[in-house]
């Protein structure tokens, strides 16, 4: 399907999704979700809630995930301003367990990113009210959620903090273990 460019991030199971968007003097218009062209990319997965949040520049939400039986793929875009947006394998038997994936998405490349699950997911905001929308797939579920430290040494994500290095982080995502000590796939 033409209006989609799909490929693979360094860790494979994490799909890029770019798609075409008509501009002119008016704005534009895009697809951002066609089941035939993603099914033929090779993503089937069915989407049954879709989240939005808005977040100030240098809030990190994240690392989040949830626990089989309700265990979450996520296909995120950025709708306003700019996130740098990173799944983390977190299946233990996974060759890439523990490495880490990261790019920006913004609304003007209009990137998304497939995260299957397995994967935990956070973002970091790098606009003053980022908004984000993701697809899931799998009802939220309190009792299945999870989080990993977002700034967990062991798996080392370089997040793009301004000089000050400092994040702005939720009391919840604040006290979230490290990969090692954290229940996983």
């Amino acid at each position: 399907m033409g209006n989609f460019k799909f490929s693979r991030a360094t860790l494979p199971d994490i799909l890029i999704i770019e798609p075409k968007a008509f501009e002119d003097e008016r704005g534009f218009f895009m697809e951002s979700y066609h089941q035939a062209a993603f099914r033929e990319a090779g993503l089937d997965a069915v989407f049954v809630q879709d989240n939005h949040s808005r977040s100030a520049k240098g809030v990190v939400r994240g690392l989040h995930y949830q626990l089989p039986p309700d265990q979450m793929g996520k296909m995120v875009k950025v709708v306003k301003g700019r996130i740098f947006d990173v799944g983390v394998d977190i299946r233990k038997r996974s060759p890439t367990f523990g490495k880490w994936y990261g790019e920006v998405l913004s609304e003007e490349n209009k990137k998304m990113l497939y995260f299957p699950p397995g994967f935990a997911h956070g973002f970091l905001s790098l606009s003053d009210g980022a908004e984000v929308l993701y697809k899931c797939t799998a009802l939220y579920a309190p009792a299945s959620d999870r989080g990993i430290a977002w700034n967990d040494p062991n798996i080392g994500i370089k997040w793009p903090l301004d000089q000050a290095g400092k994040a702005i982080v939720s009391d919840k995502d604040g006290k979230c273990p490290r990969l090692l000590d954290a229940e996983v796939f």
